[in-house]
């Protein structure tokens, strides 16, 4: 998929001097699974627990999505969907050695890279443009690496901020590239569902619907005044990233001082079995970055947002430090289960550790490469 806006060297520098990269690898466990087994290419494949395990889809290739498989999707709707779907079980070691070279490959570009998850990455290429290097031709060098060194697609959005670079990668996906020019970002996004906006989950989008307020077009006419009357505080940031402005800078904070993991689902849910597998899997995920850094934590927590939108966390502090992924899960359950309560809907779920020493045998922090999404 070539770019389906193009900003040119001389617009970049004369509109905004930011320019930055959401670079977002495509069904990543999945399409691992694949490279490692040829014969699975081209078939549907999902990533996750067994159907006797309660399990979770954690990843779908695209051929399962033609399906209607999602990510979070209980395992036994997904064999329902496609009966002659492979299913492989997650190995998060594996995943985490592909991640860890990704995240090399970025660095290798530029050092201004802030990790999301272990398939994605903000980078600050401004510098490039500056040196006239077009925005389109990096994305695609970026691309063409990662495809030629680790044998992975990946797409690619750019654009003057954080915000619309994510919006611009989810839109090209697989495998493209989308690049918006300066100055073009209202534009590029009034056309879209307000879900596609950061901050409108399913109930928040369905009401505005019925409102009359569609796209994120309808959602940036709106006076100031209602924007506060219906998000509250949060109403001004949320009006500002609805015209497309977005000035927050990367974090490029070089000390980890937590590990996590989160995912949003693809359907609120109320569900206890799905929410403990859900906590199960991404407890796992967190000791095996744990254990692959050679660190150890003594706070464990969750992060749940309800259907609502409403987000908290909840954290308990060990007795001494660990990486395990049963002690974590074994915390992270307990204190899932007192907010498991009759009404509650949750549209994400996440684990972390926190209060971590320093890597065994090492005084040296832990690269922030590779890094899990943080709370």
């Amino acid at each position: 998929m070539t770019a389906k806006k193009h900003a040119t060297h001389d617009t970049y520098l004369a509109s905004n001097p930011r320019c930055i990269l959401h670079a977002d690898l495509d069904a990543f466990f999945a399409s691992v699974e694949q490279l490692d087994n040829p014969e699975l290419e081209g078939k549907p494949v999902i990533v996750g627990g067994s159907v006797e395990d309660r399990g979770v889809v954690a990843s779908a290739s695209y051929e399962a999505r033609a399906f209607g498989i999602r990510s979070a999707m209980p395992m036994s709707s997904a064999l329902q969907r496609c009966p002659e779907v492979v299913r492989i079980p997650p190995r998060f070691t594996r995943y985490q050695e592909f991640s860890t070279k990704v995240m090399d490959l970025f660095h290798g570009f530029t050092d201004l890279v802030e990790p999301m998850s272990l398939d994605e990455a903000y980078l600050d290429v401004t510098d490039f443009v500056a040196t006239n290097k077009p925005p389109e031709s990096i994305a695609q060098d970026l691309k063409d690496r990662i495809r030629s060194e680790l044998g992975l697609t990946i797409s690619v959005g750019v654009a003057t901020s954080k915000s619309v670079s994510k919006i611009a990668s989810d839109l090209g996906k697989p495998d493209g590239s989308v690049v918006v020019s300066p100055g073009d970002e209202r534009k590029f996004l009034a056309s879209l569902g307000v879900r596609k906006l950061w901050g409108i989950g399913p109930k928040a989008a369905e009401t505005l619907i019925n409102e009359g307020i569609q796209t994120i077009g309808d959602l940036a006419a709106m006076s100031p005044e209602w924007f506060s009357a219906h998000f509250g505080k949060s109403g001004a940031s949320l009006r500002a990233l609805s015209h497309g402005i977005d000035e927050r800078e990367l974090d490029l904070t070089s000390e980890r001082k937590s590990f996590s993991a989160e995912t949003t689902l693809a359907e609120d849910t109320g569900d206890s079995e799905v929410m403990h597998e859900l906590v199960t899997t991404l407890s796992q995920r967190v000791s095996d970055h744990l254990i692959n850094n050679g660190i150890r934590g003594r706070t464990v927590r969750i992060k749940l947002r309800l259907s609502n939108l409403a987000t908290y966390t909840r954290q308990t502090t060990l007795e001494h430090p660990e990486n395990s992924a049963e002690v974590i899960t074994s915390a992270a359950t307990i204190l899932l289960r007192k907010e498991l309560q009759p009404g509650r809907m949750f549209r994400l779920v996440g684990v972390g550790v926190a209060g971590i020493d320093d890597p065994i045998g090492s005084e040296q922090a832990p690269s922030l490469q590779g890094r899990l999404l943080g709370f």
